[in-house]
């Protein structure tokens, strides 16, 4: 089969890696060149190119500047961050690297900026369990790759209330799950990160509800994400936004304190280790 025909089955991560190599190559620059011209290893620009590892940001404005492509790859990667999530996602994503505060409340399953690779993989994987390996790994780095957020110099601010139900649901086995709860802890050493958790002895003030994220911005109004199995949706009026902020309110005041959240958190993290 021809390369030409091959590319249309191509992920967007890989399509990236595909772009990188031709062009690197058309200008005879090795991997290591890359490396070295951008700052990063032989290594890394082998697994971008390999479709393996999204792309930072700093990467793909390097190879604008190595490449001299007039902001061509920093297009690409953006493209690569909504290519592969679902239509319904993308609107979501835009406005959570712009917002100045995140409040989330995870009521199954741990929020998507502070999934590990391990964690993320056994979701999508059991969500798609048709899809190919290389499609569910494209899908993982996607959504890894919205921890950039945190490592800005103004990073927003993230408060996430986390139901037991998250922490005990065993995703991918007990070394997955206690690598990620790890992965939380070492998320809340952050100025800007928090936990709290509502156990199981708290009753049923969470039993009822579906997850929802409030984005806060400096110069616009709080948006809503609700998330259900048909998918997800924004809301911005005014009524919506006090119901669910009284709601956030409500479950934080039913939360363990955030320090208690951590000590509950490294607790279980070592019974799964057992």
């Amino acid at each position: 089969m021809a390369e030409e025909e091959r590319s249309e089955y191509l992920t967007p991560l890989q399509r990236f890696g595909v772009e990188v190599r031709e062009i690197r190559r058309g200008r005879k620059i090795t991997q290591k060149g890359l490396g070295l011209a951008s700052g990063y290893s032989e290594a890394y620009v082998s697994k971008v190119e390999k479709g393996v590892m999204m792309p930072s940001e700093a990467f793909a404005q390097k190879c604008d500047t190595v490449f001299q492509t007039s902001g061509l790859f920093t297009r690409l990667r953006e493209l690569v961050q909504n290519g592969d999530n679902p239509s319904w996602f993308i609107p979501y994503l835009q406005l959570e690297r712009k917002a100045s505060r995140i409040l989330d409340f995870s009521a199954t399953c741990i929020m998507g900026i502070f999934q590990t690779e391990d964690y993320a993989r056994a979701i999508f994987r059991a969500g798609h369990p048709r899809h190919s390996l290389e499609a569910v790994q494209a899908k993982v780095m996607a959504r890894i790759a919205r921890r950039e957020i945190l490592e800005r110099q103004n990073p927003p601010m993230l408060w996430v209330v986390l139901h037991e139900a998250c922490l005990r649901t065993v995703v991918g086995g007990r070394s997955v799950m206690a690598a990620q709860l790890m992965h939380l802890m070492k998320s809340a050493e952050s100025p800007c990160v928090d936990f709290q958790v509502i156990p199981f002895s708290a009753g049923a003030v969470a039993a009822h509800m579906l997850p929802f994220t409030l984005l806060t911005f400096d110069n616009a109004p709080t948006v809503l994400y609700v998330e259900d199995p048909q998918g997800g949706k924004l809301y911005q009026s005014s009524e919506t936004m006090g119901s669910f902020s009284e709601n956030y309110d409500r479950l934080r005041s039913h939360a363990l304190a955030p320090d208690d959240s951590l000590e509950f958190i490294e607790k279980l993290s070592k019974d799964y280790l057992q």
